[in-house]
């Protein structure tokens, strides 16, 4: 049996237009029920689910709306190249 505490599920949606953004930005955040359901309404619309925990953390400091400061590029861009590769195996 396990002892150690649930921890509370936490996610963050971002979202990047290269026509229309300068970097990704943060446009849903939330833990527990919040985080459910953005996970939820994503993989209804067909949008990947990427877990990292510690990008997680980092991300849900940032407010809904506000662009990803330059240090987080590279993580986010290591996300993004991993959704942009699945996204071309599907089609």
């Amino acid at each position: 049996m396990n002892d150690e505490p649930k921890r509370r599920q936490r996610a963050v949606a971002l979202r990047y237009d290269q026509q229309r953004d300068a970097a990704p930005r943060v446009i849903a955040k939330g833990s527990g029920y919040i985080a459910e359901r953005i996970i939820e309404l994503g993989k209804a619309h067909g949008i990947q689910v990427h877990e990292d925990p510690d990008l997680v953390a980092v991300l849900a400091k940032l407010d809904i709306q506000a662009n990803i400061p330059e240090p987080l590029y590279r993580a986010v861009a290591e996300v993004l190249a991993f959704v942009y590769r699945l996204n071309h195996r599907m089609k």
